[in-house]
This record gives structure tokens, sequence and C-alpha cells, in this order.
């Protein structure tokens, strides 16, 4: 039987790099994609980091739930606090955008520099860096870097800008620590920070997939 993965967004920019991840990843899954595309708009907005998204994330994983999904994967690192209350009881398994990667970062016991291009990723990565660290847990270093203008100019159709911005602020830190591309939509920059720095940064579609596809499997 195909599987069947829902593919949660919050914005149009993360469609594209989950499912190239998805089909490459795991062939032959079919990729069942929801955007709501107000929910970007309305985190960035003035006193959008204190609103509570919970019921919305709720009302999308519950429509895939419907269609008989066989896991979700959500793709906006914005919004860790409304996914895990969705998580809570959830009857099938279900991704954070990072967790996968923020994993693997974990794992590597180095410094990590967190590339954004949504300034709002940058304290979501952190929950999730304590999340995955535990109680007790040594957090590691993290390098908050905000790459201004590269999603803008990503919407406006100019990838190859939006790749430049991204390698060129990842240049100014390599050596620093493991590089980590914090959004689905900045993955498609992994081939350009990888020839500016000699170093493959982590990306979140590729390793999400890959913890989807381990744990469907087991």
């Amino acid at each position: 039987m195909t599987l069947r993965i829902g593919l949660i967004h919050a914005t149009p920019l993360a469609v594209a790099p989950i499912n190239d991840a998805l089909r490459a990843g795991l062939p032959g899954a079919q990729p069942m994609n929801l955007l709501d595309d107000s929910l970007a708009f309305d985190r960035a907005a003035p006193g959008g980091m204190e609103v509570d998204f919970a019921p919305r994330f709720r009302t999308l994983a519950d429509y895939c739930i419907a269609q008989k999904v066989d896991g979700i994967i959500f793709t906006c690192s914005a919004f860790g606090e409304a996914i895990d209350a969705v998580r809570r009881n959830a009857s099938l398994p279900m991704l954070k955008p990072n967790e996968a990667m923020v994993e693997e970062a974990v794992a590597t016991a180095m410094p990590i520099v967190v590339l954004a291009t949504f300034a709002p990723s940058i304290p979501s990565m952190e929950v999730d860096f304590r999340e995955a660290i535990g109680p007790g847990g040594r957090m590691p270093e993290l390098i908050g870097v905000h790459v201004p203008d590269a999603q803008r100019l990503l919407g406006e159709g100019d990838a190859a800008a939006h790749d430049r911005l991204i390698a060129e602020a990842a240049a100014r830190y390599r050596g620093r620590g493991r590089l980590l591309l914090s959004q689905f939509s900045m993955a498609r920059a992994a081939a350009a920070v990888e020839a500016a720095t000699g170093e493959k940064p982590l990306t979140s579609p590729e390793s999400a997939v890959a913890k989807m596809k381990r744990i469907l499997r087991s």
C-alpha cells in the first residue's frame, strides 16, 4: 500500500523543498500538502509571538488524519509550541519541522550556527534544542544568524539571490560550528552554502524525511 504523508505548511516557500526531499528519501510516497500562508503573516505581526496558534494547526492536522495519512511533517519552524500541543495526543507519527535536524546537530557535539531567513525561527530553534537535550543536558552553543531580505527575494522569484545571501552569511561563520539551515525554504541553498564554505549544512527536509522513513518502517 502506498504511504501517504501529510505536509502542513505556513508558507508556500516550504512546499517544494519538502516534496523534493520526500521524492528522494521515500520514493513512491504520496504527499498531501496543506497550506495556510496567513500563519506566517500572523506570526510576524505585532504581538504574533503571544498568539495561540494550536487550534489552527489542530484543524489542519485533523483534516490530514481524516484523509488517512500515515504520518505528518510540519514545515514551519516558528510554531513549535502550537505543534507540541497538537502532538500530545497524536494517533500517528507527527514530526516538528526541525526535530530530526536538531537531533543530528546535537550528536555532533559542536557549536551550532543557526542560519534563518525568518527571524522568529531563531528563538523557536532554541526551544527545539532545549527539548532535544532534555532536563540537565548540556546545551550546545547556538549562534543565531538572521539573513535579512533572503526570504523576500525568494518570494519574489529571485532564488539565486536568496541562495547567494545565505551562502555569504554562512561563509562569514565558517569554522565557527556546524552549519544549520533552520527553515524548509532554505534547503535549496544547501549547495551554495557547501560551495562557499566547504561544509555540507544540515537541512530540515532531508533530516525530517529520513526520520519519518525510520519511524514508518520500524
